[in-house]
Formats: C-alpha cells, structure tokens, sequence
C-alpha cells in the first residue's frame, strides 16, 4: 500500500516520545505541531487497507474515496474497489457483543431491541445484490463548481449484502397507521467529536422501507461488513442515494413526519423544484427543494480503459453495466462518432431487483484515427441519459450525461 493512503489523523493517549520511538527518528519542530495533529506516517485509520491501490482519495476527514471506472468491470463489485463515503469518523470502539438495534420513534407500538444475535436467529436471512451510488457521482462535472467532494463517475458499487428485511423487524415491533418516514441513527461520530450531534442521519418514506430489497445487513459478499463500509450492521437500500444506507446501525425511527436529521436539512441530497440558472443561490425551503428519491437512469463503460489503443484490424469488445435506481434499464446504446448513430448492444437482465445489469458488445472501427466510445441506456419508462450535463445544481448531484472513453487506432 502506498505511503500516500496514511493520511493525517489526530492523536489519542499517544505522547509525542511514543510517536518518536515508533518513527525511529526524533520529530523535528515538534513543538509547532498543531495539538492533536498526527504526522502523515501515523494516520489514525488505515481507510485503504485492503483497497487497490488505484482507488482515488477525494478526502480524509472524512475519508472519501473513489473508484476509477475500469476498476468497477467485475459483475459483483470486490471490497477492495468499492468506493467510501463517510461523513463522519468511525466509531472509536466496536464491541459486537453489546451492539443493538433499537426500533423506536413516534409511529412505533412500543420500542423494541435486539441484540445481533437475537436479528440473526429470529428472522429470515436474505442476499441481494444491491446498486448503491452517491447522489453526488459526477459532481465534477458541473461548472461553476458544486459544494462538495468533485467525483468523477466511479462513486457507485453493485456488491452482494446478506442480512434481514427490515419489513420484517417493524412487523414484529408493530407499526402505528400514521407512520410515513424512517430515519436511521449510526454511531459514526461527528467531525466535532461533539456526542450530542450527529454526523448524518437520513431516512425514506415508509414504501421504500418496506421494500423485500431493504435490509439490515451483518455481511459484504459473504463476509463481515468490514470497518469503513459500516461494520458491524448497516441498513442497505437500493437505488436511491447511498446516503439512506446508514452506516454503523444502531438504531431506526420510525416517524409520522418526514425524518428531520442530520443532512435532511439545506440543500443536502435535495434537488430544486425548477431549473435555476448556473451558480444561482436559492432559498433552501421547501418551496424550492425536493428530496432526491430514485436516481436516474445511466451506464458506464468499464472495459476498455480510456486511452486505449488497438490496430486497424481489430474488433474492440466493449463491456459495462448500466441501472436505473427503483426501475429497470430496457436499453443500452454505444456511438463512435459523437452520438450521430447508435449500436445496440446485448444487455442482460438484473439478478435481482436494484442490482445493476450489464452490458457488452463489439466495435468495428472504419479507418485509422482517432475516436470516442459514448454509451447511454434507457430505462423501463422510456427515459433515456442526456448527452450532456444536466440542469446545474447547487449540492452537484445526479449527473448522468453519457459516459465516454477515448481509443485510438492505428
């Protein structure tokens, strides 16, 4: 693993001596180190342990952490490519014998806990892959800039998450006729280390919620959730902003108004009503937002990598997936010269609801020279990805312009 993943962090019970011994070298102008600052040697996670080393750091405080789109070409996304959005620190300590998940809020019965044991044991076990994609993927692409870590396209994963229906638990906890909304409670701490706040606590409408896909999950294909992807339990939700899939999950409520925490106030994960002109400041009310809910349709080209290059005499096969949040995607369209004609190309169907599908298909080139590959799918609905960056907007999210990649011929 490269030196550049141990990034900044801040100190605990460790000494300044204790750090010197473990360097093997007394730190120069120690005294000036800002209180609590860690040297870059020492980092106080390792959020890339055991992530390829081509994976793209957006920032550490939080960690973010973006996958480069020709890493994302297996069919079940590996943990090691699997992009990290936290907004807030890990928790400290994790002791998976005392963890619980309470079920609690306005709408329920009466609130109720269970230990993990007691989720595994009494309900059923379900496994489905699941399409989670930042609602900020392609954030990068929008000028003026959006607030927020610049993404490129490779903030989005398709892994396989083995856990409860949440269904399941609020049936058996008993659920109130008023309930609307779910909002989820994690124990990531908050930037400030603040205890009474939170870092993000997001949630869905009570239809979603009682999705079969929605689960509450202990596994990551086939293994323990490992740290940085919520460990040891973690609320997955399928096709809408990864942002509903709550990290270190220790509690839900289930509420009679829309859920009113952390990162569902301002602008966060919401979209403006009406087009607005490019770095307008509107009013974050909700007048002027909505919620984003189910994202758009869109694809991505994950073999080859751009930049390419073949000879003449070659066929280029080309591969990808493609998804479209709560729908299906019917088509998926590949072009080489700029989106004047369009090739159909073989689209399988999703293994399951919510899981990506993938695509391939072989490119024939005329002559010698220079191209691009565009690709666009159309959903079940008829909606088909623009051809250019949507409608700016103020937080950068759902861009879904046509991904492409440069090959050249020779």
């Amino acid at each position: 693993m490269k030196s550049y993943f141990n990034r900044r962090g801040f100190l605990k019970k460790t000494s300044l001596a204790a750090i010197a011994t473990t360097l093997g070298s007394e730190i120069v102008f120690a005294d000036k180190l800002p209180r609590r600052y860690l040297p870059i040697a020492l980092g106080e996670k390792d959020a890339l342990k055991g992530k390829n080393s081509d994976m793209i750091v957006q920032g550490d405080k939080p960690w973010n952490v973006e996958s480069p789109i020709n890493l994302l070409d297996d069919r079940i996304t590996p943990v090691e490519k699997m992009f990290i959005r936290n907004n807030g620190l890990i928790p400290e300590e994790v002791d998976i014998k005392s963890w619980t998940l309470t079920i609690d809020g306005e709408s329920v019965t009466a609130p109720k806990t269970y230990s993990l044991d007691e989720l595994k044991k009494k309900f059923k076990h379900y496994t489905y892959q699941l399409t989670l994609e930042c609602g900020g993927n392609g954030r990068s692409g929008y000028y003026p800039a959006a607030s927020g870590n610049q993404w490129g396209q490779g903030a989005v994963h398709c892994a396989e998450w083995t856990g409860v229906r949440l269904k399941d638990i609020l049936k058996d906890v008993g659920i109130k006729n008023d309930a609307v909304y779910i909002g989820y409670h994690g124990k990531d701490l908050h930037l400030s280390k603040d205890p009474k706040k939170e870092a993000i606590s997001r949630g869905v409408p009570m239809t979603k919620a009682m999705e079969d896909e929605t689960i509450i999950a202990w596994q990551l294909n086939g293994k323990d959730i490992p740290e940085f992807h919520g460990y040891p339990l973690r609320l997955v939700i399928g096709g809408w902003p990864a942002s509903v899939s709550g990290k270190w999950l220790s509690r839900i409520s289930v509420r009679n108004k829309i859920h009113d925490g952390a990162k569902m106030e301002g602008h966060s994960y919401k979209m403006p009503k009406n087009p607005v002109p490019p770095g307008t400041e509107i009013p974050t009310t909700d007048e002027y937002f909505r919620i984003i809910e189910s994202m758009p349709v869109k694809s991505i080209i994950t073999f080859p990598k751009t930049g390419a290059v073949i000879t003449s005499t070659e066929n280029l096969p080309l591969r990808g997936h493609a998804w479209a949040g709560d729908k299906s995607v019917k088509k998926v369209e590949v072009s080489i010269d700029f989106g004047a004609t369009w090739q159909n190309c073989k689209l399988e169907a999703p293994v399951n609801r919510l899981a990506w599908q993938h695509w391939n298909t072989d490119i024939k080139f005329p002559v010698k020279g220079y191209y691009e590959i565009w690709v666009k799918a159309t959903d079940d609905a008829g909606v088909t990805q623009p051809m250019v960056i949507p409608s700016w907007n103020p937080g950068g999210y759902l861009n879904n312009a046509c991904e492409r990649i440069a090959v050249k011929v020779s």
